[in-house]
C-alpha cells in the first residue's frame, strides 16, 4: 500500500462540488477527492458554498467580503464576485502560509485561479497545479512566479503543449467513475451534454443532427441565457428537446439510451470531459476535431469532423452511431477510468513529497 498523505485540494469557490455539477471541473473534482479518501489519504477540500457534505470540505467563504460604499464607487472597481472570489482564495492561502506545513503534506491546485500559484512560495507545503483551459492571462502571469518545487500536470497533451512556453508539465487525462458511468443499451438518438454556452455550441449539434435525420436531447445548466435564447431555443421542436440540468444518474440514463453523443467545441478544448463520460456508457462520439478531442476519439470509440463543418459532423454522426458499444466501453475502462488517473496523481504527489 502507499504512504497515506495529508492532501489539501483548493476546488472552485464559485461552484459547489456537488450533482448537478456546473461543468466538467467539479466533476472532476469530485472523483478525484472521493477516491483518493476511498485510498485512505487524509483530504481536506476547500469548495464553495453547498458542496457535497459526504467529502472532507472545508468551505471557502465566498460571501464573507462586501465592499464599502466607498470602494464600489471606484470607477475601476471588479465586479463583486470577482472580488470574492480573490478575497476567498486570499485568505486561504495567507492561512496555509501561517499552518499548512503543520496540516498537509501536498497542496493541489484544482482552480482556474492565480492566487494559490502566485503565493505558492508563501507556504511551505510543495503544490500541484493540474492546468485544466488553455492559458489565461492571470494565471500565465502567476505561472511566472511559482517556485521551483511546484509542479503542473495538464488535463490533455493539447494543453501540454499550449502551456509549454510557461511552464512544464505532465499529462494526466481526467478520468471519469465507470462504475457510476454504466453502459447503456442505446437506440434512441443523438445527445448533447454540457455546459450550454456559445463555446460549447450546442445550437450546431442540433442542426448537425437534424441534416442526419437523427432526433437529439440536450442536457446541461444554461450558463449564457442571452445564447440559449438566440441560438438554442428558436431550434428546439420534436426532433430537439432540452431536458434541463440533471443528475449524473439520470445523465446515465439518457446518454446511454442515446446511439452516439455529439460535441461540438468552437473553441479548443482542453479535455472534453463529456466524451469520456459518454464512452463509459458504451456510446459513440461524434465530434469537431478541436483540442484535445483527437486524443480521446478514435476508429474505436468514435468519428472526428471538421471543425465548424455541419455536414461533416452529421456524417460522423451517421457513421459513428453504428460502431460496437461493447468497444466503447472497454477502451473508456482502460483509458479514462478514475483508478488510471488517481494513480498517476499520487504517484505525482510521492514524487513531489520525496523532493
Amino acid at each position: 500500500m502507499r504512504r497515506a498523505l495529508r492532501i489539501c485540494l483548493i476546488a472552485s469557490s464559485r461552484f459547489p462540488v456537488r450533482e448537478p455539477f456546473a461543468g466538467g471541473l467539479e466533476a472532476h473534482t469530485h472523483v478525484l477527492a472521493s477516491e483518493l479518501v476511498r485510498r485512505g489519504h487524509e483530504v481536506s477540500l476547500f469548495a464553495g458554498v453547498g458542496s457535497d457534505p459526504a467529502l472532507p470540505v472545508t468551505v471557502l467563504p465566498v460571501e464573507a467580503f462586501e465592499c464599502s460604499a466607498t470602494a464600489r464607487a471606484d470607477v475601476a472597481a471588479p465586479p463583486q464576485q470577482w472580488m470574492a472570489e480573490h478575497h476567498a482564495y486570499l485568505g486561504l492561502m495567507l492561512e496555509l502560509a501561517r499552518t499548512g506545513a503543520d496540516r498537509f503534506d501536498v497542496i493541489h491546485n484544482n482552480t482556474l485561479h492565480h492566487l494559490p500559484v502566485a503565493m505558492a512560495s508563501s507556504v511551505a507545503v510543495p503544490m500541484v497545479t493540474t492546468l485544466h483551459t488553455p492559458p489565461i492571462p492571470w494565471l500565465e502571469s502567476a505561472a511566472c512566479f511559482a517556485p521551483a518545487d511546484s509542479r503542473f500536470a495538464a488535463v490533455s497533451e493539447c494543453t501540454a503543449r499550449a502551456w509549454e512556453h510557461a511552464v512544464v508539465s505532465s499529462t494526466i487525462l481526467n478520468g471519469v467513475d465507470t462504475d457510476l458511468w454504466h453502459r447503456g443499451p442505446g437506440g434512441s438518438g443523438a445527445v448533447w451534454t454540457g455546459r450550454l454556452v456559445p463555446e460549447k455550441a450546442p445550437h450546431r449539434a442540433i442542426d448537425a443532427a437534424r441534416a442526419a435525420g437523427v432526433p437529439i436531447v440536450l442536457a446541461g445548466p444554461i450558463m449564457d441565457s442571452s445564447y440559449f435564447a438566440a441560438e438554442v431555443e428558436p431550434r428546439l421542436g420534436p426532433d430537439a428537446e432540452y431536458l434541463g440540468h440533471l443528475s449524473q444518474a439520470e445523465l446515465n440514463d439518457v446518454v446511454g439510451a442515446a446511439d452516439v453523443a455529439v460535441v461540438t467545441p468552437e473553441w479548443d478544448e482542453p479535455y472534453g470531459l463529456v466524451a469520456a463520460e459518454a464512452m463509459a456508457c458504451g456510446t459513440p462520439v461524434a465530434a469537431y476535431a478541436r483540442g484535445a478531442l483527437p486524443e480521446l476519439v478514435d476508429e474505436d470509440t468514435g468519428r472526428l469532423a471538421t471543425p465548424g463543418d455541419v455536414a461533416s459532423l452529421a456524417g460522423a454522426i451517421s457513421t459513428a452511431s453504428r460502431l460496437d458499444r461493447d468497444v466503447v466501453r472497454r477502451t473508456a475502462e482502460l483509458r479514462f477510468g478514475k483508478h488510471r488517473m488517481v494513480d498517476d496523481y499520487e504517484q505525482l504527489y510521492l514524487d513531489l513529497v520525496a523532493g
